[in-house]
């Protein structure tokens, strides 16, 4: 049958959108001829599959191939400490291991299995590379090379076999290390060295590490540079200071003769008290002294995942696990559906440590009265409730002194007298920020700094008591008068401070006794 000729311009009439340009053309055929490449490169045309799944079969053969893929999934956090053991594990005597990149489509997503290459079915076009790495840090200081995706080609006394490594990616957060050619139980030895490698030289042992969450909402681990903080640093009453010293590192010190003893090492210390008289400050100074502990950092949402954290804390014993503010998400829902408050999660975590475990738990708060129900039901956690209270007037004289190191004063003692009468019941964050405004009034009255006066002083004073400035002493945690003079020195009522308060006979907190061990459970 004759077509019709069609006449010139009906190929989609005047109205048409105009073709590509010839260079349009030339690329999109140079895009397609590279596609078409990809895709019968390597070994492809040659009818045996994908190059990467023709390479495993070759060094598996047909037995190796025919065995179970034996995997195991770890948090993403955990992808240093693999990198650390397959770089030790590859270097055993009789053990050669060769490492090969695989690159993937930029848009596929899902994760690739060790099953599928060996199978080689569903696959999209595949080829070897060299390994892809991502720096992970491995100290505070120091980073490691890690395989993003590697495939190791092993050859040992257990014959020949494969490992893929996938760790997480845009697509996937996981981390999974795979074994192929190997009998189950051979596989699952090979994974239990890996496993012991990764405990013996696991990179966050001995360091202060902030806890966070990961894009999944599990644990993030991050290296923290802590300055080193003196015991003249933290001022507050020898007694209480005693108490916090003799609850954490004393028994570190006394651990083995404890021991022996019968007597058990887990323990739990709350400080407590009204906010900005140093609860933080007195945790760092514990934490920079217990060198050689794993230190553990959570704060508001990362409390959440307390309880993988103190599956952590036990692998790296001994080990501090500080949970700074826990009545900030106390009554909060950890992750999950049906889950508990994450204060009940935190005390779980606590029994659940072995009593002979080294770890302490330190927990701040500035709302005892909200946690002293649920500890109290759950005796045994937390042995020591310590108050961080509010400086009295020879702690003021200290942390005035200790603020001011540094700074050009040139105040009498009558100066310093008059300032620590008129801020009887402040806060040592109060005294920190008034040396600041005196430094302030220095340099507005003259620039550059050369002294702070006591009448200086005496202006920033004023300031931080002017009723105008009632806002800026609720946020440095001192509530208020009006008129900026206590009714009675040294008095926080005096200031109208409002103090947390818990039912309770004079000289406790609660049920607990002011500065002494809660009571526990034998054995606890």
């Amino acid at each position: 049958m004759a077509l019709e000729e069609e006449e010139p311009g009906d190929a989609g009439g005047p109205d048409a959108a105009p073709g590509p340009s010839d260079s349009e053309a030339r690329a999109f055929g140079a895009a397609f001829r590279s596609f078409l490449e990809w895709v019968h490169s390597g070994v492809a045309g040659a009818g045996v599959g994908n190059e990467v799944t023709h390479l495993i079969s070759g060094w598996l053969g047909v037995d190796g191939a025919s065995r179970s893929v034996v995997s195991r999934e770890l948090p993403p956090f955990e992808h240093v400490n693999l990198q650390t053991a397959v770089n030790a594990w590859s270097h055993a005597a009789g053990r050669t291991v060769a490492v090969h990149g695989i690159v993937l489509p930029s848009h596929w997503g899902p994760p690739m299995s060790l099953q599928q290459l060996i199978s080689g079915e569903a696959l999209p076009p595949l080829r070897l590379a060299a390994p892809a790495l991502v720096d992970l840090p491995n100290g505070p200081s120091s980073t490691l090379a890690c395989l993003k995706m590697g495939l190791l080609l092993v050859e040992d006394d257990a014959g020949r076999y494969v490992l893929l490594i996938s760790g997480p990616s845009d697509h996937h957060q996981g981390l999974a290390v795979e074994i192929a050619g190997l009998p189950i139980e051979a596989a699952q030895a090979a994974l239990g060295e890996l496993d012991r490698l990764r405990s013996q030289l696991n990179v966050y042992r001995g360091h202060v590490l902030d806890v966070g969450l990961s894009n999944m909402g599990g644990v993030g681990l991050t290296f923290a540079d802590l300055p080193a903080t003196s015991r003249q640093a933290i001022v507050l009453p020898e007694a209480v200071l005693t108490r916090v010293e003799r609850h954490t590192f004393g028994i570190a010190e006394h651990r083995e003769q404890l021991l022996k003893a019968g007597q058990h090492l887990k323990r739990g210390l709350l400080l407590y008290g009204p906010p900005g008289t140093g609860k933080t400050h007195t945790t760092r100074y514990v934490v920079s002294r217990m060198a050689g502990y794993t230190r553990l950092l959570l704060t508001g949402r990362s409390l959440h995942v307390v309880g993988s954290v103190t599956e952590l804390a036990r692998e790296l014993a001994p080990a501090v696990v500080v949970l700074e503010d826990v009545d900030l998400v106390a009554e909060d829902r950890s992750f999950g559906p049906g889950s508990s408050p994450v204060l009940f999660d935190l005390l779980d975590a606590m029994d659940g440590a072995d009593a002979d475990a080294d770890l302490l738990f330190l927990l701040t708060t500035n709302r005892a009265d909200l946690l002293e129900p649920a500890l109290a039901a759950r005796p045994g956690r937390v042995d020591v409730a310590v108050e961080i209270g509010l400086p009295d007037l020879e702690a003021r004289r200290r942390l005035l002194a200790l603020y001011s190191q540094g700074v050009p004063v040139r105040w009498s003692e009558d100066d310093v007298e008059d300032a620590l009468q008129r801020t009887a019941g402040v806060t040592a964050s109060f005294l920190k920020e008034l040396v600041r405004r005196a430094v302030l009034e220095s340099l507005h009255d003259a620039s550059p700094l050369t002294s702070v006066t006591g009448d200086q002083l005496r202006r920033a004073v004023a300031d931080l008591l002017d009723t105008s400035q009632q806002v800026t002493r609720n946020v440095l945690g001192v509530g208020g008068g009006t008129d900026g003079e206590p009714d009675e020195p040294g008095s926080a009522e005096g200031m109208g401070i409002a103090r947390p308060s818990v039912a309770g006979p004079a000289g406790h907190v609660g049920g607990w006794v002011a500065y002494s061990p809660m009571r526990g459970r034998p054995g606890r």
